[in-house]
């Protein structure tokens, strides 16, 4: 979940790596540092906090040299601080190190190394790296990374420079991101595109267990065994401006002003009118999808809440089992799992830890696997049999906003697809329901034009230290994603339940000035909602409800009522999230929480 970047080339490489870190501060922001090569020594600069505090100390103590890391920390072992900070060095300072992921194994690789006379002077799991590059280090700082990456479990994303070899930095992947960047005579390593956008499009993307060696000259990609790999070039096709504010605040409202397109962008070429659904290069056949005798759909966080609406959407329009689990709690259970499965993996990044082991874990008992993901060549989109792209662009905010409605968008492609050829709804059917999907893009517009009643309540609710959601159907998914978002980045408890389950223990919370956030936009559940309204306001709750035009029932239930355009309930999810991530949005600026970088969060959950 750490940011790490390196550098070499002609310039000066301290702003180059503040540049870098400042686009992957999202994915972490405990603390940050460099360490560049100046002539025969290595310099280090880290400090506790946010990347500004380390631009002030690089402000009053400049360090020069043209090769260098740089990280930004999201903390697991050891607290944040200025030591725990990285990069770290070798017991002799001759070797520095950034690092993203976990070593499993480095209790016993520090009480080993401390046989050998090493001392640590920090908490962490990464600093056995440089000492252990030190202790197989003999004049060949590759050989010497190599050996030592043999002696580690975990997963990791590493960069390395060494003052014996000034003129090189070495990096290796595994199970954690990195690319590589290609200038003009410079070279960049990054845990991710943003870093290196303003210097070049040109990128490899490099799989696990890839070792990289950089100089002036240019860049090798080896395997484990020194063999020289030949990668074709990526171009990024998105500007470096794709992953700016662009006018906005903050990066969460930027994005989530860009629902619209993302959503019209996912949908582009794979639903339009009076042409059948694709999906892409998707090679599954109508036999293929026959021989399905259950699905599952396997995601973490947002992308599971998205998960679940799936559930809804592909029970009801295809006809076929769905199960939905949390990426983290699948492999551990012994899941059913054999050639008959189609596991269906929902991950933004496409580098989520739990979510990538759970594709593996599925396809070594004979499953296919479709992503649906946000970035291409991703390590999910590399090893899953197909891939659906999310088209959302960069998103920065550590709070996903556009990158679950188009999750959502992908999900009703793939059920329309799989409905298509199993021919569970009429021809007539499909061609409404794709109708009706064109149109939300317009829809989704109406309703960010629409944010008074959203900023009105956020004015009477931001200080409460409670909040409850509840829904029914596709609402008690949208409560669930509505939940995340307000605690995630205004840090206020709040809890989603199904409408059905209030009088079975949560009524038992509600009391005089209670804030409860209700969904209202199944037809078939609206009256079953309005007595659940009429329940909570009865004990004194204060009721914000989200319904479709034209509901006179739940606006004479409900202290407040966002109204959102019609649409067929099945897609309702798509506009009805969007008022619930303004209303966190808002309460979080009124509380003056950071938006963007939520405490204790980051961006991409690459450890377990």
């Amino acid at each position: 979940m750490c940011g790490i970047v390196g550098f070499v080339g002609k310039k000066q490489a301290s702003p180059i790596l503040i540049e870098g870190l400042s686009k992957l501060e999202y994915r972490g922001y405990d603390s940050a540092g460099v360490a560049i090569i100046d002539k025969d020594h290595i310099n280090v600069v880290k400090c506790k906090g946010r990347l500004r505090n380390l631009e002030n100390k690089l402000s009053e103590h400049p360090l020069k040299g043209i090769v260098g890391i740089g990280h930004t920390r999201w903390a697991t072992h050891g607290k944040p601080s200025d030591i725990n900070a990285h990069p770290h060095n070798s017991q002799d300072g001759t070797i520095s190190v950034v690092h993203n992921g976990i070593i499993e194994n480095y209790v016993q690789l520090r009480e080993w190394l401390t046989s050998k006379g090493y001392k640590f002077v920090s908490e962490t799991d990464t600093e056995v790296i440089p000492q252990l590059i030190e202790y197989f280090y003999n004049g060949d700082i590759v050989e010497a990374v190599m050996k030592a990456i043999s002696r580690i479990k975990g997963s990791y994303a590493i960069g390395v420079i060494c003052s014996k070899e000034p003129g090189k930095l070495v990096a290796v992947r595994k199970d954690s991101p990195l690319i590589v960047g290609l200038g003009k005579n410079e070279y960049y390593i990054a845990s991710d595109i943003p870093a290196v956008l303003n210097h070049t499009r040109d990128i490899y993307l490099l799989n696990d267990n890839e070792f990289v060696v950089i100089t002036e000259d240019g860049v090798k990609l080896l395997t484990e065994d020194k063999k020289e790999i030949k990668r074709d070039v990526y171009h990024v096709t998105w500007s470096a401006n794709a992953a700016e504010k662009g006018g906005f605040e903050h990066f969460m409202m930027k994005e989530i002003h860009e629902q619209p397109k993302a959503i019209k962008d996912t949908m582009t070429s794979r639903i339009m009118m009076d042409k059948p659904v694709t999906l892409d290069d998707i090679k599954i056949t109508k036999e293929q999808i026959e021989n399905i005798d259950k699905i599952y759909i396997v995601a973490c966080g947002t992308a599971y809440h998205a998960g679940i609406v799936g559930k809804y959407v592909i029970e009801k329009l295809v006809r076929m089992p769905v199960e939905v689990d949390i990426a983290s709690e699948f492999r551990y259970r012994n899941p059913i799992v054999n050639e008959k499965t189609l596991m269906i993996i929902i991950s933004q990044s496409g580098e989520t830890a739990d979510t990538l082991a759970a594709l593996r874990e599925a396809k070594k008992q004979g499953a296919r696997v479709i992503a649906i993901t946000n970035v291409v060549g991703s390590s999910v989109s590399r090893e899953a049999d197909d891939v659906l792209y999310t088209w959302a662009g960069p998103e920065i905010a550590v709070a996903s906003t556009k990158a679950y409605v188009t999750q959502l968008i992908a999900i009703y492609i793939i059920a329309l697809f799989f409905a298509q050829h199993k021919k569970t709804l009429s021809a007539e059917k499909i061609e409404a329901l794709k109708k009706e999907m064109l149109s939300l893009p317009v829809k989704a517009e109406k309703v960010l034009g629409n944010k008074e009643i959203v900023q009105e309540f956020a004015e009477k609710t931001y200080k409460k230290e409670d909040v409850f959601f509840l829904g029914r159907g596709l609402d008690y998914a949208v409560a669930l994603e509505g939940s995340l978002k307000l605690k995630e980045i205004s840090y206020i408890h709040s809890e989603a339940y199904a409408g059905g389950e209030l009088k079975h223990g949560p009524i038992a919370l509600i009391e005089d000035g209670t804030v409860v956030i209700a969904g209202a936009t199944q037809e078939k559940l609206v009256e079953k909602m309005v007595s659940n309204i009429k329940e909570v306001t009865t004990r004194g709750a204060k009721v914000l409800a989200f319904a479709f035009e034209g509901d006179k029932d739940i606006e004479k239930a409900a202290d407040s009522v966002i109204l959102l355009p019609k649409t067929l309930d099945i897609f309702a999810p798509v506009l009805a999230v969007i008022p619930l991530q303004l209303l966190a949005y808002y309460i979080s600026i009124k509380k003056g929480c950071d938006v963007d970088k939520p405490r204790n969060l980051a961006k991409s959950v690459t450890v377990e």
